[in-house]
């Protein structure tokens, strides 16, 4: 049986590609052509997908253009289109104008402000068909945002070839930033290769065995080891190897997340010059209190550095595959 390793991408789209396929942060850097604009459709998931400081600042800062494009209609209308603001106590035109289009485009009411003449009522009742649309769109993305299920996984800076039960093995850290807890959480992991074939160099990809696939509960952190073995595609690799080949480490990660009771995922990619060699993690743990095991992130990326050819230059012989280890959150 053929063995299919192009990941779904085809193997002549697969040879052509060029540079990585996945950011660092999980984003896919393809393209697809050919679906029209979906300008709504592309605005809505990245509504959905900024960080929420980003998403409010761009809410108010429409939500101010909206009511200045407003303002300066009421101002260009002339100074008699709108009356009674002197018992607001606003005599600036600007000030008076701004606050009778932000009582509009809420529905807050004007107070004793008014509008006066035919073309004034209109741009009145265009303003009040506007408004409300737009916030109930805007209150509506900010309720998808804050219901809609989702895992937010902090994956190490850097992946290292570490010393490895006697050998090395390629690994990387992740630590789930929720407060909402994970369980039955899955990894694969692939890499990406350019290798000779027939003459002309092709891109392979490689599935990597894991020392495990998957934890039943995940409260604290996990690292993901790939031993290097007799039988890893990347055995004998060096830096400067893994270099030529424009390696890629491609990770999705899939987990059953509580508060909604359902399966969420999460990509990372590490490419070739984001793995570290003769290099090893540091320990995350933190002091324990009460006898309450407990990890510090901000040390997730910590690196210990080892003798110089520690682990970038192989070892005459990989070694074997290990049996099953318990897990340790380490």
């Amino acid at each position: 049986m053929q063995e299919y390793r192009d990941l779904g991408f085809g193997r002549v789209v697969a040879q052509q590609v060029r540079g990585r396929f996945l950011a660092h942060d999980g984003q896919p850097t393809s393209r697809k052509y050919g679906l029209g604009a979906q300008r709504v459709e592309r605005f809505y998931l990245r509504a959905l997908a900024e960080p929420l400081p980003v998403f409010m600042a761009w809410a108010l800062g429409a939500l101010l253009l909206l009511n200045g494009f407003f303002t300066l209609a009421y101002l260009a209308l002339g100074p008699g289109a709108l009356q009674g603001g002197e018992r607001l106590g606003l005599s600036d035109p600007f000030l008076r104008a701004f606050s009778f289009s932000v009582g509009v485009f809420t529905t807050t009411g004007t107070g004793p402000v008014f509008a006066v003449g035919a073309t004034t009522h209109w741009l009145v009742i265009l303003e009040s068909f506007i408004g409300p649309f737009v916030l109930v769109s805007t209150a509506g993305l900010l309720i998808a945002r804050l219901t809609r299920p989702r895992m937010r996984l902090r994956f190490s800076e850097s992946a290292v070839v570490a010393p490895y039960e006697g050998g090395r093995g390629l690994m990387f850290r992740m630590v789930n930033v929720q407060p909402a807890e994970l369980s039955d959480v899955q990894v694969r992991v692939s890499i990406t290769l350019y290798e000779e074939v027939d003459g002309r160099r092709e891109r392979e990809f490689y599935p990597l065995e894991l020392e495990r696939t998957s934890v039943d509960l995940f409260t604290l952190h996990w690292t993901v080891v790939h031993p290097i073995t007799a039988d890893s595609p990347l055995r004998g690799m060096t830096p400067d190897s893994l270099r030529e080949a424009q390696a890629e480490l491609l990770i999705l990660v899939s987990a059953h997340e509580e508060t909604f009771s359902t399966r969420v995922t999460a990509r990372a990619s590490y490419w070739w010059d984001e793995i570290r060699w003769d290099a090893k993690f540091a320990s995350i743990f933190a002091s324990a209190t009460d006898g309450v095991l407990a990890i510090d992130v901000e040390r997730l990326d910590r690196l210990e550095r080892l003798e110089p050819g520690s682990t970038s230059t192989p070892a005459p012989r990989e070694l074997a595959p290990p049996g099953p280890r318990a897990y340790t959150g380490g």
